[in-house]
């Protein structure tokens, strides 16, 4: 009687966080380990507050940002395979929590993969910005569009759409920005770089890298 009335408890408590968030338990719990690694690596080298978060998925958890912006001592809080709700719902525990007064957020490609729509893309997008402007109403987010890729190219239409949704909500507020990122990964024939992409055909190489950087330097200037 007891297990079940703490069960219940439990469930009262948590309710109110998953409707808001609307994910449900397992995939929470799909994340728990990658945001309790990535919370114990910031406690034990703790970044200072009011500096440049990086998040989203493993295009950032990949990316050397100590070796791209030396200069910037950005944080990483990244987590791979994620999409834009899940980094929404995990915000105060691995984003907020620094009070960066800039946050450079790439995500929205596995969200696609997954069969959301673009219009969902923008939704789960706008729903970041807005938990992250309701306690940090001057942090600038800069949003990095969704890349196309090699492994992911007969989904192109449905990434340019989505981006343009998240272009136009960007444009109507001055703490966000789009990043366009598209045209460095597309060569002469308007189909994905090969060389900008590693075996699998999704994820970066230094040279994919060096297109993002420069979008970001650029950006951030």
């Amino acid at each position: 009687m007891r297990r079940l009335l703490a069960i219940l408890a439990g469930t009262a408590l948590l309710a109110p966080l998953l409707a808001q968030s609307g994910l449900e338990p397992a995939r929470i719990q799909k994340w728990e380990k990658d945001i309790v690694a990535l919370e114990k690596r910031h406690k034990e080298k703790a970044p200072e507050k009011g500096g440049i978060v990086f998040a989203g998925s493993s295009t950032i958890r990949q990316w050397d940002l100590a070796k791209s912006f030396p200069e910037w001592k950005a944080i990483n809080c990244a987590f791979g395979g994620s999409e834009i709700r899940d980094v929404t719902h995990f915000v105060e525990r691995i984003i907020l929590k620094h009070e960066p007064k800039t946050i450079v957020f790439y995500a929205g490609d596995n969200d696609i993969n997954a069969k959301r729509k673009p219009e969902q893309v923008h939704a789960d997008f706008r729903a970041f910005a807005e938990a992250v402007h309701k306690q940090l109403p001057k942090t600038r987010i800069h949003f990095i569009c969704v890349k196309p890729s090699l492994a992911r190219w007969k989904q192109f239409e449905t990434q340019s759409n989505a981006n343009a949704l998240v272009k136009e909500f960007c444009s109507k507020d001055e703490r966000l920005n789009y990043i366009n990122i598209v045209p460095g990964m597309l060569g002469k024939d308007g189909e994905p770089i090969p060389e900008m992409f590693v075996k699998d055909g999704l994820h970066l190489t230094p040279k994919g890298y060096e297109v993002l950087s420069e979008a970001v330097q650029k950006a951030l200037k």
